[in-house]
């Protein structure tokens, strides 16, 4: 038997029989990394908890205060310090928690002992005997006084074992389900902190800085703004659906200011959009915009879109986005272009007028002459038995200037007077003539100068 002073007095007097399981625990985590064997196990058996990895099996030479330039240089292990180990035994030698550490190299349990040469000072010692399982495979670490309770508190503090799913994996870390009250930050699998108003939890795997900087022995209380960068990269990584659609959902509580806290980032809300609208089957509106507008929404779920309310801020940041397919981003000037593009006419000829139409129809030519005549840009007026809706108004559309085909299209309903269809066909080749859209000044000046010419025509030679 041999004795190897720990040189541990007292350290870490607020760890838990919990907090030593989780160096425990992490130990074989990293090993099972390190030498890439088979999962961990954890198990009770005859009232002591077991927690044993299939690696190479631990010597005494782990027991030094000395950083693993092993585990610095791998980017997956958990433990950077050297030193969980032997905060572990300490605290369960302060809280009376019996524990054997076995491997092919040796047997490891824990006493007090006087240090050499200073028998005035009394510290833990590790004890090295004679492997009782030579032929053991990897180590395994029997701990007797612990609680189920305190192996459950360890085994929650890792994802592995927090019941939590991966939800997307970036080249930042990964995004996880929420189980609980509560969202869990991980560092490379293990607990940091706790955030009761985050959408999900998330398992940061490349350490920043900031991260490196405030990540403790304890790995405990690591404060937002050291992962708050990490957090949105991994969500700015993301291009799933699943992910964008979680997020969505919640971006219609930011009216209600009740959004979790990740949806407080304008860049997140822009990327959630990008990839939603990959798959054409979203309408990104506000709420005023909704409330203005009932017809759009009504088309746009019949054409199979749903509909996600978006803030104000967020809907001029992306009026001049792409998506990450290079595709607009699908707001409602863009819903209406798209739907007047894909609208097709139903166009009647002129012999298949009824004869009372075509008598209308027939006096296109004189009605325009009344305002000058013609517009040049204007190629042809033709007729169509179905209309497209105007999506921005209430009534019912009647004539439209179609600027792709260099048309004016009539409603055939209008060629039922002359009064209709006179007052649709002028209305739509001012729109042709000047370029002006309606309710604007422009427009409202050139139908003054119409109706003046008309007018005039009306009165000539008796003035």
């Amino acid at each position: 038997m041999k004795q190897f002073d720990l040189n541990i007095e007292k350290i870490l007097e607020d760890w838990e029989v919990y907090h030593a399981l989780r160096e425990i625990i992490a130990n074989a985590l990293d090993e099972q990394i390190l030498s890439a064997t088979q999962d961990i196990d954890i198990y009770k058996l005859a009232g002591e908890w077991h927690v044993r990895d299939y690696g190479r099996g631990i010597t005494y030479n782990h027991l030094t205060q000395n950083e693993n330039p092993e585990k610095l240089q791998n980017p997956k292990v958990i433990g950077k310090f050297g030193i969980g180990l032997k905060d572990a035994l300490a605290t369960f030698d302060r809280k009376g928690i019996k524990v054997t550490i076995r491997s092919k190299h040796g047997d490891i349990t824990l006493s007090k002992a006087a240090k050499e040469g200073f028998s005035d000072i009394v510290t833990l010692h590790a004890q090295i005997a004679s492997a009782s399982d030579p032929a053991l495979v990897g180590t395994d670490v029997v701990v007797n006084g612990c609680t189920d309770d305190d192996m459950d508190k360890a085994k929650k503090l890792f994802i592995r074992f927090s019941g939590e799913t991966v939800v997307e994996s970036t080249k930042h870390g990964d995004v996880v389900s929420r189980v609980g009250s509560e969202g869990n930050i991980y560092i490379n699998g293990v607990r940091v902190a706790q955030e009761e108003n985050f959408l999900f939890s998330y398992n940061i795997t490349v350490l920043s800085a900031a991260i490196k900087k405030a990540l403790n022995r304890e790995r405990s209380n690591v404060g937002r703004t050291a992962y708050t960068d990490s957090v949105k990269k991994i969500l700015l990584a993301c291009t799933s659906a699943n992910t964008a659609q979680l997020l969505s959902e919640d971006l219609k509580n930011i009216n209600l200011g009740t959004n979790r806290d990740e949806l407080s980032w304008i860049d997140v809300q822009e990327h959630a959009v990008k990839i939603l609208n990959q798959s054409g089957k979203y309408l990104f509106i506000t709420s005023l915009e909704a409330m203005s507008h009932p017809d759009m929404v009504e088309e746009a779920k019949a054409s199979g879109r749903s509909i996600v309310t978006i803030p104000e801020n967020l809907k001029y940041k992306i009026q001049q986005t792409k998506d990450l397919a290079g595709n607009p981003i699908a707001d409602i000037s863009q819903f209406v272009a798209d739907y007047n593009d894909s609208f097709e006419f139903e166009f009647v000829e002129a012999e298949q007028l009824t004869q009372g139409e075509k008598t209308i129809f027939d006096m296109t030519e004189g009605i325009l002459a009344l305002v000058g005549g013609k517009p040049s840009i204007v190629e042809a007026i033709r007729i169509s038995s179905k209309m497209r809706k105007d999506l921005y108004a209430s009534q019912e559309t009647l004539g439209v200037w179609d600027s792709r085909t260099n048309s004016v299209i009539i409603f055939r309903n209008e060629l039922r007077g002359i009064a209709p269809y006179s007052g649709t066909l002028i209305h739509e080749v001012l729109h042709a003539g000047s370029g002006a859209t309606d309710i604007s000044r422009s427009f409202e000046t050139e139908l003054t100068e119409a109706i003046g010419k008309i007018c005039a025509k009306h009165f000539e030679g008796k003035v």
